[in-house]
């Protein structure tokens, strides 16, 4: 009995409420398991392959818009100096502080 031919007949119980084969009916189970299981395999390397080979999924974009300006740049280098700034505060004992569990 092919695959095709068990399927066919696991769907005809379904639907007259034959008897129960317990054995065709995890035959069927484990094929549709064992043909998802593969056509997954094969999706996942040839998506491997195709981004490592430096290629796009779906289509590809013409031009890459641009992601920084240089004003945004210059606004996070003055946040880390002032960052850098207070944190030498702290380190060179301008900022004092008393703890309260001593």
């Amino acid at each position: 009995m092919t695959i095709v031919e068990s399927f066919k007949a696991f769907l005809k119980r379904l639907r007259t409420g034959a008897t129960v084969d317990p054995v065709r009916d995890w035959i069927v189970l484990l094929s549709i398991a064992a043909i998802a299981l593969i056509v997954i395999i094969v999706w996942n390397a040839w998506t491997f392959s195709t981004v490592a080979g430096g290629g796009t999924i779906g289509a590809p974009v013409a031009k890459a818009p641009s992601i920084f300006s240089s004003s945004s740049l210059d606004a996070i280098h003055t946040v880390f100096e002032r960052r850098a700034v207070e944190e030498a505060k702290h380190r060179t004992g301008t900022y004092r502080y008393a703890d309260p569990s001593q």
